[in-house]
């Protein structure tokens, strides 16, 4: 079984992407809300994380306090290492047991949904990589739409921790560009059946993929 991945900058519509790949019966690991669910269940994980980041980290009622852990972690860049030393490896794990079972069911291939796939270096165990990609200004503007709540500062701050948009291409096997240029699902069904017909991961003839 083949394991790809799947990444793309804020607002690029990754997980748009991600959906139409689980609609042609692809089984997909988000991997940001596995992460959640891990730091919100996973004993061993929320030890960890009250010692690095303190009692706070969850409330009096055991729920995890996401905007501490914001206010702790993101904005201080030893921190946020630190917080992914932690959660990351946990992911890994979870993963690669989620990832056994569906080998076990006959899957010929599974996505590995990630926002920051290329930053935590985790398509090192994987065997191709899809970037999602969209140009920075209908970016932002998408997430400007989504979320109300966040300004044009907000998202620019999100943007410039992660990957640049060039060098996400650079390092991908396959690109869906998701631009307007050109529609999503003839792009999607594609790649599906050159995956399909026995893995041909590195095929760079269709139209669709970077040169």
């Amino acid at each position: 079984m083949l394991l790809i991945g799947i990444t793309g900058g804020i607002g690029s519509g990754k997980s748009v992407v991600a959906r139409v790949f689980a609609a042609l019966g692809v089984p997909v690991y988000d991997s940001d809300s596995r992460a959640k669910w891990l730091m919100a269940h996973d004993p061993a994980l929320r030890e960890q994380l009250t010692a690095a980041f303190g009692l706070a980290t969850y409330d009096a009622a055991g729920q995890l306090d996401r905007a501490y852990l914001a206010r702790v972690a993101f904005n201080n860049p030893t921190q946020l290492a630190w917080l992914n030393e932690l959660v990351h490896p946990r992911v890994g794990a979870d993963f690669a047991a989620w990832a056994s079972q569906q080998a076990a069911a006959g899957q010929p291939y599974v996505l590995k949904e990630a926002a920051l796939l290329f930053e935590a270096n985790i398509d090192r165990g994987l065997d191709a990589v899809i970037t999602v990609w969209a140009p920075a200004a209908m970016r932002q503007a998408r997430v400007l739409r989504r979320d109300p709540q966040r300004s044009a500062a907000d998202v620019q701050a999100i943007m410039a921790r992660q990957l640049d948009d060039d060098e996400k291409v650079r390092r991908a096997t396959y690109v869906v560009y998701n631009d307007d240029s050109q529609l999503v699902l003839p792009q999607v069904l594609a790649l599906d059946a050159a995956i399909r017909r026995g893995g041909e991961v590195a095929e760079k003839s269709l139209d669709f993929t970077k040169t």
